[in-house]
């Protein structure tokens, strides 16, 4: 963007219709510029987001950990195991914020990386009864988990955060129709910024400044 040949104004505009969740199409459509100008606009704001946001501090407290699946094909089996989607993994600290990441698999061993590396030890850890999880039972970490074949929520015990996350994520995708495979990573952290930041205005303040520092 630093050598761009779009006007200021322009990318000013371009940048409000991505805070707005405008496609890239419909931006390039209103704005009367290129697609692939637009497109090329919004793959490097989330290229930004990215960069500003993978270095934020461990998370600690009441934690939620949670595994979902996005994308693929609608038909035939779905949630674990589902034929053509993403593994996803996520931390939601309750009161504050999301980290999520697509992972290879859903094995114990890839998740408890993650946790580690995320979450600060003797932190409260809530999980659902998923197998995987069974390796926080003997980690640093106090490990609650809730059976969903029962019951989604026991007083404090429960993942509702985290899922709610994952409804907004998905929601936030599915106006793209279809999010290429080897880009979903930037997709997937540009949910988990609005998250965070759920105030248009803020984050269009953000974005500005990280353009800024990161851009010159």
């Amino acid at each position: 963007m630093r050598k761009s040949r779009l006007s200021k104004d322009k990318q000013q505009r371009l940048m409000e219709h991505f805070v707005a969740g405008t496609t890239a199409r419909c931006a390039a459509n209103l704005i009367g510029v290129n697609f692939k100008t637009a497109a090329y606009y919004f793959h490097r704001l989330r290229e930004i987001i990215n960069q500003a946001t993978e270095d934020e501090a461990p998370f600690s407290g009441e934690i939620e950990v949670d595994e979902s699946y996005f994308g693929g094909i609608r038909k035939g089996k779905r949630g674990r195991g589902a034929g053509g989607k993403v593994p996803v993994f996520g931390l939601l600290k309750r009161g504050g914020r999301v980290y999520a990441k697509a992972i290879p698999d859903t094995k114990g061993k890839t998740l408890m990386g993650i946790i580690q590396d995320k979450i600060v030890p003797d932190s409260i850890v809530y999980s659902d009864a998923y197998q995987s999880y069974n390796v926080l039972d003997v980690s640093e970490f106090k490990h609650y988990r809730i059976n969903h074949s029962k019951l989604f929520a026991n007083k404090q015990n429960h993942i509702n955060g985290i899922e709610n996350f994952w409804n907004q994520a998905k929601r936030h995708m599915r106006r793209f129709n279809g999010v290429p495979r080897k880009h979903f990573p930037l997709f997937l952290k540009e949910c988990e910024w609005r998250f965070n930041n759920p105030n248009p205005k803020a984050q269009l303040i953000q974005l500005k400044q990280w353009v800024k520092h990161y851009m010159g």
